[in-house]
């Protein structure tokens, strides 16, 4: 069920401040979240405004914004944020709490039962103020799973609207994000929502795992910016889900994702990887002869993402040794070039010979294919 009524909350404000390279101003975050919101999201998750006096101002302006998604803001779980993310407008607060023996020995110092006492006064202070809430469990995979539940269970009862798990330093295999949501989804009322860490390369497959097992909201940000290597990325998370069934993700103009990565990697100072998901300059690109000729026949056979739908289109790379006849002929279709196919099979042959001795360029191809061309009305006069 879940895999079909999932809600993205889009974490770049928050999560993704914590980036080594993010520091966004004002105006910076208000182009951010109108984007974010044009592409579709159903939340958006802002920094705490109890992290600084311009936290506190940015969370207010963007709530008073008047965007379609959600504005939530995720704070510590104790009594003094909550009032402040409250007084800032949003429509929900997040809170978490660190459950994990490491996080309660070195980090907070509580036990599960005084996490239970807070909790309970600061779920109930912010439902009194009529908005949303979730309660979260801070490294809930390297929590014992009796404490899980026993929080859980009692924020559940305090009628919270979501529980949240994290894999909070991405330890989690998609095994284990799914047993236990499964279990959670078995207990608890509540919608499940999952927050995943990227630093063993698991975070889009254990969201995928997490929305199977019965999760209802996922954590993303844009290029998956965050803490360290950053957690589930919007367009990796896009691509899983498009994968399965594209019209899981119809409802979200796909067509936006490239100027939203743009524009976020040019704010933090990085370059989009090659290989990224969707928008990655390889990402469609074909090189391969045999991959060339079955993609001019159908695009399906080597592509699950159709990229017209994503507003991209493909690439054949031909100007190598291992380019193929078919995609040489292609090329000069596109030239306006009448070449028979014995032409092109020999103009392909001198081009895998010269690509031998150095690099060339598609200038160099079609030179080649000019210069058979001429050949051939040469010899037709």
């Amino acid at each position: 069920m879940s895999l079909t009524s999932f809600n993205i909350i889009e974490s770049t404000l928050r999560e993704g401040e914590q980036f080594v390279g993010a520091n966004f101003r004002l105006e910076e975050k208000i182009e951010i979240a109108q984007a974010l919101d044009d592409f579709g999201v159903e939340y958006l998750e802002l920094t705490s405004p109890a992290a600084s006096p311009h936290s506190y101002r940015d969370a207010k302006r963007i709530a008073g914004l008047g965007l379609r998604a959600r504005i939530l803001t995720h704070v510590r779980c104790n009594l003094e944020d909550a009032r402040k993310a409250v007084d800032t407008g949003v429509a929900g607060v997040d809170v978490l709490f660190g459950t994990s023996s490491a996080l309660r020995r070195f980090s907070h110092g509580k036990s599960i039962e005084e996490i239970i006492d807070t909790a309970t006064q600061v779920v109930s202070f912010i439902k009194g103020q009529g908005l949303e809430v979730r309660f979260s469990s801070e490294d809930s995979f390297r929590s014992d799973w009796k404490d899980l539940l026993v929080v859980y269970r009692a924020v559940d009862g305090l009628g919270v609207d979501r529980v949240g798990i994290a894999d909070t330093v991405g330890v989690a295999s998609p095994r284990q994000v799914y047993d236990l949501v499964s279990a959670l989804r078995r207990e608890l009322k509540a919608d499940i929502e999952f927050h995943g860490h990227n630093d063993s390369g698991c975070a889009i497959a254990n969201s995928f795992c997490a929305l199977e097992a019965g999760a209802t909201h996922i954590d993303v940000s844009v290029l998956g910016i965050g803490e360290r290597n950053g957690i589930t990325p919007l367009g990796g998370f896009i691509a899983r889900m498009y994968a399965l069934d594209k019209s899981l993700v119809k409802r979200y103009k796909l067509e936006k994702l490239r100027e939203i990565e743009s524009l976020v990697a040019r704010l933090v100072n990085v370059d989009i990887p090659f290989n990224n998901y969707i928008t990655g300059i390889a990402a469609f690109t074909h090189k391969a002869g045999v991959h060339a000729k079955a993609v001019l026949n159908n695009p399906a056979t080597y592509e699950i993402l159709d990229p017209r739908d994503f507003g991209l289109s493909r690439y054949l790379s031909i100007a190598h040794r291992l380019t193929g006849w078919n995609a040489i002929k292609h090329r000069a279709e596109q030239l306006n070039l009448a070449l028979g196919e014995q032409a092109v099979k020999a103009a392909t042959l001198q081009i895998k010979q010269l690509a031998d001795e150095r690099p060339l360029s598609l200038d160099d191809v079609d030179t080649i294919l000019q210069q058979w061309m001429d050949s051939y009305e040469t010899r037709m006069e």
